[in-house]
């Protein structure tokens, strides 16, 4: 799921965790998790809605000044159908460490731990 530019940082802070689309279909799923940017966006909720659903105060509340700027970005495609997606953002894991690769062939290990030369080297 991407965002514009000028809502990404509110997505990272919390302040933003409800957008509207305007799809054909819905394009993510409840407890799915999308990339965006270092972290991850997990969807808790969509469902679908009408135009008059989309008050000034929704709009604000998806980062927007109002109903019609919102409604400039809202739309994707030839979509007709409007959604409210509730979700929540999951910043990168500092625990998750990148190991650094390896060097040369790997080895191979037989069933009594002796090592192996591949085959060809």
């Amino acid at each position: 799921m991407q965002f514009t530019k000028r809502l990404r940082d509110g997505v990272r802070s919390g302040d933003i965790t409800v957008s509207v689309r305007i799809w054909q279909s819905p394009r993510v799923k409840v407890g799915g998790r999308y990339a965006m940017e270092e972290g991850q966006i997990e969807i808790d909720s969509i469902e679908p809605i009408g135009f008059p659903d989309i008050t000034p105060e929704l709009a604000r509340a998806s980062g927007f000044l109002g109903v019609l700027d919102l409604l400039k970005v809202a739309k994707h495609g030839g979509g007709e159908k409007i959604y409210l997606v509730r979700f929540h953002y999951i910043p990168p894991s500092k625990t998750r460490a990148l190991k650094p690769p390896t060097l040369g062939a790997p080895s191979l290990r037989s069933k009594g731990g002796k090592t192996r030369t591949p085959v060809g080297h």
